[in-house]
């Protein structure tokens, strides 16, 4: 149908052109005919679909193509992002590998830390557990001790009652100096100590005063004395301390003792005891004089 009306009007054209114009194009020759035109109606019509197949065939080459661009851009893309998924990932279970490692040695040491601090403890209560026995049994020890020193000493008492009851039956015994001593302390000052013993006829306690003095070729210096009066019953141990006055260097030191009606007086030579090893520097620093029993060289 297109064929026939394109070929109908050409040919109208054609004559129109002629007779309208009567151009010299006209009258150099006879119009073709019709069978002309239709093989050049043909011949185009050839080429046109020549043209057309070539078109065709490269719009399909371009869609082919394009689909190729496509996929291969798909594809690297998908290698690209494999790859960095596989590399973020690979990353990651590294860094996660890394830290778990990192914690199981950290719970390993925490561990052996926690075993050690264990056998630690397990062995100090072992040992507290054997000091504990160990004190009960010195508890023990020292109770049995305590009880036996009490039971000695109520004998003694017992002992001495009854010796005292047998002096004071054969007249009591006169007022005497058992023992007597004086040693140096720090700070210029000294530490004396009498033992006086004394059972009255009576058998009752007496009151005991006593006089200290230190003596030299030109002076004296009474020591004062606290407490300066005792009551005597048996044996009285007399002990205290002095400050040597400076300058004053004695010769000799007088005891007097009077209990009811006797009188004693000792002279004694100014003859230090032996120096206290580790005295302290200080007379602060010293515990009360001592009360144990002095014992004559």
């Amino acid at each position: 149908m297109l064929v026939k009306t394109a070929h109908r009007l050409r040919l109208q054209a054609a004559s129109l052109s002629c007779q309208a114009f009567a151009s010299d194009e006209c009258d150099r020759g006879p119009l073709p005919s019709y069978q002309s035109i239709d093989n050049v109606i043909t011949s185009h019509s050839s080429i046109n679909n020549r043209i057309g197949g070539k078109q065709q065939g490269a719009s399909t080459l371009v869609l082919a193509l394009f689909v190729v661009v496509i996929l291969v851009t798909a594809v690297v893309g998908l290698m690209f992002g494999h790859k960095l998924g596989y590399q973020s990932g690979y990353y990651s279970m590294q860094s996660e590998t890394k830290q778990a490692t990192i914690n199981s040695d950290q719970a390993n040491k925490e561990l052996t830390d926690l075993r050690l601090s264990h056998k630690i403890s397990k062995n100090q209560a072992t040992t507290a557990k054997q000091e504990l026995t160990i004190s009960l049994a010195n508890l023990d020890d020292l109770r049995q001790t305590q009880q036996a020193l009490k039971v000695e000493n109520e004998q003694v008492k017992q002992l001495n009652e009854l010796y005292a009851s047998v002096i004071t039956d054969k007249g009591g015994m006169p007022l005497q100096i058992i023992g007597a001593k004086i040693e140096p302390l720090p700070e210029n000052a000294f530490e004396y100590g009498f033992d006086v013993g004394m059972l009255s006829s009576d058998g009752q306690a007496k009151n005991l005063m006593v006089t200290l003095t230190l003596l030299n070729d030109d002076d004296f210096v009474e020591v004062p004395l606290d407490p300066a009066r005792y009551v005597i019953e048996g044996i009285e141990r007399i002990r205290g301390r002095f400050v040597m006055p400076s300058g004053f260097k004695p010769l000799q030191i007088k005891l007097s003792l009077k209990a009811g009606q006797q009188e004693v007086e000792q002279l004694y030579d100014w003859r230090l005891g032996a120096m206290v090893d580790n005295m302290p520097l200080s007379l602060l620093d010293l515990p009360e004089a001592d009360k144990s029993p002095i014992i004559s060289e």
